[in-house]
């Protein structure tokens, strides 16, 4: 993943409904933390990966999509995140403005894992 910046979805201008609490994040109607999230992906990635880790590592989780008939085609992708307001302002600082990537690397004992690696 690279190009990583926050998104504007539509909805965040319904002030009865979206409040923003930090920097491009937002409370929901449910009272849920939210944030929009715009990517390129990289070459070799899909859809699903570095994603996914990125989601387990922030512990956050995707609420909605700019254009889910093709998120797992398209190589620019729009999505909603939602989670804690903690975890949500980690994962932003961590990743907006990185690239972000897996990368196999061999542990102690030889076996062939993966890594999340934000640079």
């Amino acid at each position: 993943m690279k190009n990583i910046q926050f998104a504007h979805f539509d909805k965040f201008n319904d002030t009865s409904n979206y409040s923003m609490v930090a920097d491009n994040i937002y409370q929901g109607p449910d009272e849920e933390h939210l944030f929009g999230l715009r990517y390129e992906l990289e070459e070799e990635e899909d859809s699903q990966y570095p994603l996914e880790d990125i989601l387990d590592k922030f512990y956050l989780y995707i609420s909605d999509f700019e254009d889910e008939e093709n998120f797992a085609t398209s190589r620019n992708v729009t999505i909603e995140l939602s989670g804690e307001l903690e975890d949500i302002k980690a994962a932003t600082a961590a990743i907006i403005g990185k690239r972000v990537y897996n990368q196999e690397y061999n542990d102690e004992e030889g076996v062939t894992r993966v890594r999340l690696v934000i640079e």
